[in-house]
């Protein structure tokens, strides 16, 4: 019988550089980067740990890393590759525990409570868990083990890489406290530039928040939802029937772009590969999202769901364009990435199982 409440977040290691590294192990002991070109428009999209020594960081400008780091190795993204390595890892992950969500490649919650009975037992199996996966991939995993998702995940983050984190009931709060605002799960750059200006500066100070500074800082439902997981109250559970990989596809332009014909242009293009993937894998999205990369590097995102999962290029493609001018509208300016994305993933036979 499975127990409530015991659910672990795990989060492979800078998962597309430990996959390089492993195809070429020469570049083990050197800063790596997997991203763009450096002397173009490129983004990082992860770094190895010797490279985070020079502060460089996923979603920064190659440029900027160069300048961090001029001797680094640059290579570029291998996304078929990553995607052999990820279905290896949560193949060997389910044959531990059999009840996941996956929300990425590299990262999931795993229902602990169906083969632990209590916190202790659930070490073991997180354990166990990473034990099995490097012996199968030679790849490493962080893992937070707490009562609820939230935790789980900052917890997988405290003590990487190769950390284990448990968080056992009773803790949450005191655990979370100490962190610096922007760690908690949900605090985008808003929500955070309007906290830090109210004085809030650590997750206990959002989580000692009374109802009337809650709404004077963070109007809406949204700031209760964050106070909640900042007192480590969180009651989703784990999605079972919808697999969250998402498919996304982006373009880093030569020159910054603001001519709204060739940018929807660029998006239905995209569209279509987003499209091809899903059909290939037999599956409907029921989520669209357009990303927006301005000249200052800053990104804004525009999603939209849908009641009725898609699979049509023309539909994904509209879905997107409207999406892109509303951000435009929101906030006008030239662009130097935009990108489709689909989440909400189903597959054909879920629906019709869900049909009868």
């Amino acid at each position: 019988m499975a127990v409530p409440g015991i659910v672990a977040h795990l989060d492979l290691d800078a998962f597309f550089a430990a996959v390089e590294e492993l195809e070429n192990p020469e570049l083990r002991e050197k800063p790596l980067i997997v991203g763009g070109d450096p002397q173009g428009r490129g983004v990082v999209a992860t770094a190895n740990y010797v490279a985070r020594r020079f502060g460089i960081h996923s979603a920064m400008s190659a440029a900027e890393a160069i300048r961090r780091c001029p001797h680094a190795v640059f290579v570029r993204p291998r996304h078929s590759l990553y995607r052999e390595y990820s279905r290896h890892v949560w193949s060997t992950v389910r044959g531990i525990v059999p009840t996941i969500e996956q929300t990425g490649l590299d990262e999931g919650y795993l229902d602990l409570g169906e083969v632990a009975r209590d916190f202790l037992e659930a070490r073991v199996v997180a354990e166990a868990v990473q034990t099995a996966v490097r012996a199968g991939t030679s790849l490493t995993c962080s893992l937070g083990v707490a009562p609820c998702k939230v935790v789980a995940k900052v917890g997988s983050d405290a003590r990487k890489p190769g950390g284990l984190t448990v968080v056992v009931p009773g803790q949450e709060a005191s655990f979370l406290a100490g962190l610096d605002v922007r760690r908690l799960p949900g605090v985008g750059p808003k929500a955070e530039e309007r906290l830090r200006a109210g004085g809030v500066e650590t997750v206990g100070g959002l989580a000692a928040l009374d109802d009337e500074d809650l709404r004077r800082l963070l109007p809406g439902s949204v700031g209760a939802v964050l106070r909640d997981r900042a007192r480590g109250i969180d009651p989703r559970g784990l999605e079972h029937g919808v697999q969250r990989v998402s498919i996304s596809v982006e373009n880093t332009f030569e020159r910054d772009l603001s001519d709204r014909e060739r940018l929807h242009d660029e998006l239905r293009t995209m569209a279509t590969e987003v499209a091809g993937h899903l059909q290939k894998k037999g599956q409907v999205a029921r989520t669209v999202t357009t990303k927006l990369r301005y000249a200052d590097f800053s990104i804004r995102s525009r999603s939209s769901s849908l009641d009725v999962g898609i699979d049509d290029a023309e539909q994904i493609g509209d879905l997107a364009c409207r999406l892109l001018d509303r951000g435009l509208r929101d906030r006008p300016g030239a662009l130097r990435l935009v990108g489709v994305g689909v989440s909400g993933l189903v597959a054909y036979r879920q629906l019709a199982l869900g049909g009868v």
